[in-house]
């Protein structure tokens, strides 16, 4: 989500794969033609339109030159992009935006952890994209992620987070733990378990002044990413406090805390940069967007020193995401629909696959050959299109709740805790409790 930016579960990626070669290559990108005809009022005297996109982090469409090529088929329309850096500063701007009916882009950005509450409270301020785009080219959970209990759809599927790890194989090798991706992925094979037990084995070797993962919380998260039953129930209920993935999560980072496995940063914060650029973690858990992350933050001095295998276990997992919707109170609601159409389609999610390495959620991009034969020479050429796409077959469809991001974010506030400040397990617990009540009532 998707980076930043963050909702805890979900950052969105802030920077380009600017060292994996991914650029946007002269595809025959379909969507609507530049001979429609546009009969939206707000165009000017002269029949030209502009369309405004407002999203959060980074959505890669600069980077694939989206825009510009849109306008190349439209001559007569013009996009341009507002970008806010982090989520959690977009968002209560967008529900501002929403109550008041003014200040709205034409398509705006929607993050995963706030889409539910968004279908439940403010569906109706949005157009309905059922019969613009075909739910079914997508992923099976994706689309149901975005619609009304009446079939109603207000967000159309940009990217996913389907989960891998990122390891340093230079800090490995001086630890004395295998380097090759297929010999990493069997020693964590068992899962999140496995994972901690790796750790223990490199903390034994570890070069001075390094830590096997940068934080307990995104282990957190990726734990509870691989189960469909996370925060809340089928019905709506809030179970955070008894779900079983919130308690693995929540117990795996308290053992890694306690075992000074972690670096404690918080992902995307200005230490967690610097961290990646001297190389003092071992391990990122590293949903697909994590990659440009990555190789931005650590920079040119370390390509090819890190690699991308499978996430621990067997489980198929997928941390975050995000959506484009048309706010009816945008003042050109029909181009702006035939925009998010174009933009979802698998060729554009390819395009923006190869900028920045964002996962696409429409399943026509597959087999696509920037997808199916994508590799990242940062990485040590790993195969992320064949990692991602194995990935994205078997994730679960996970039950939503309204306040998904909150309960996230304050958990991960917790954890923090417990490796920075030394706090007990059981104070954070309630700590994060006590606030998470107040905020879903």
């Amino acid at each position: 989500m998707r980076i930043t930016r963050t909702v805890a579960g979900r950052s969105r990626r802030v920077a380009v794969l600017a060292t994996t070669g991914l650029t946007a290559s002269a595809l025959l990108l379909t969507g609507c033609s530049s001979d429609d005809s546009d009969s939206n009022e707000s165009s000017d005297a002269n029949g030209k339109i502009t369309l405004t996109v407002a999203d959060y982090g980074q959505f890669g469409y600069k980077e694939a030159g989206l825009f510009e090529k849109y306008h190349e088929l439209h001559p007569n329309i013009t996009v341009k992009e507002d970008t806010t850096a982090d989520e959690k500063v977009y968002y209560p701007k967008l529900l501002q935006q929403l109550n008041s009916g003014s200040g709205l882009a034409d398509v705006q950005g929607l993050e995963v952890g706030r889409i539910k509450e968004l279908v439940d409270t403010k569906a109706d301020q949005f157009a309905d994209l059922s019969k613009v785009i075909d739910v079914n080219e997508f992923v099976s959970w994706k689309e149901k992620q975005a619609t009304t209990a009446d079939g109603k759809v207000i967000g159309a599927g940009t990217d996913i987070g389907p989960m891998s790890l990122c390891y340093n194989t230079e800090l490995f090798k001086k630890a004395g733990l295998p380097t090759d991706r297929k010999e990493v992925a069997a020693k964590i094979s068992g899962g999140w378990e496995d994972y901690l037990k790796l750790g223990e084995e490199y903390k034994k070797k570890a070069p001075a002044g390094t830590y096997f993962m940068d934080s307990a919380s995104a282990m957190f998260n990726a734990v509870v990413s691989s189960n469909a039953k996370q925060y809340y129930d089928e019905s709506g209920k809030p179970i955070y406090k008894e779900s079983p993935s919130v308690q693995q999560g929540w117990n795996l980072a308290a053992e890694a805390a306690d075992k000074k496995l972690t670096q404690g940063l918080a992902q995307f914060s200005d230490p967690w940069k610097a961290a990646l650029r001297k190389s003092t973690m071992a391990t990122v858990a590293c949903p697909a967007w994590m990659a440009g992350q990555i190789s931005v933050n650590a920079g040119e001095a370390n390509k090819g020193k890190w690699d991308i295998t499978t996430a621990p276990g067997a489980t198929a997992a997928n941390w975050g995401g995000s959506f484009l919707g048309v706010p009816k109170a945008g003042k050109n609601v029909e181009e702006a629909t035939k925009l998010v159409k174009w933009l979802t389609a698998p060729e554009q999610q390819a395009a923006v696959f190869k900028a920045i390495g964002s996962f696409p959620s429409n399943k026509g991009a597959y087999d696509l050959p920037d997808v199916k034969n994508a590799t990242l020479p940062y990485f040590n050429d790993a195969p992320i299109g064949q990692i991602y796409a194995d990935e994205a077959k078997s994730i679960p469809e996970t039950i939503l709740g309204p306040k998904d991001a909150a309960i996230k974010d304050t958990i991960s506030t917790q954890i923090n805790n417990m490796e920075q400040r030394g706090t007990k397990p059981d104070d954070a617990w309630e700590a994060a409790t006590k606030a998470i009540d107040k905020v879903i009532g």
